[in-house]
């Protein structure tokens, strides 16, 4: 899958999961709540890419490993810069919740797609 490709499924897929998420269980509004999601991913898509690229080459096993490696430190990135985005503060568990089930969703659909 190109670059591009990825990046404009990524946000398909998680933008609305963010979006409700932060608007119906964090009361955010629901502008601000796209808007972050757009936001953490394109703050943490381009340095998970350029990533995952360096694992191609080697075995399989060490290209999960990092893949693994990567998408939980994204999530955990995601999480972490929604607070000052939405208000949310890091201990609040809504953001580390919104964060998992997005990015599990764009992987899914990546996975899907033969991406």
């Amino acid at each position: 899958m190109r670059y591009p490709v990825a990046l404009a499924l990524t946000l398909l897929t998680e933008t609305p999961v963010y979006t409700a998420a932060l608007t119906r269980i964090g009361r955010v509004r629901p502008a601000r709540a796209a808007a972050a999601g757009v936001l953490v991913n394109l703050a943490t898509h381009p340095l998970l890419w350029w990533t995952l690229r360096h694992w191609t080459d080697g075995p399989a096993a060490a290209y999960w490993t990092g893949f693994a490696l990567s998408e939980a430190a994204v999530c955990a990135v995601e999480a972490l810069l929604l607070c000052p985005i939405t208000g949310l503060r890091p201990r609040d568990p809504l953001p580390w919740i919104a964060s998992g089930t997005a990015n599990a969703t764009s992987l899914l659909a990546g996975l899907l797609l033969g991406g």
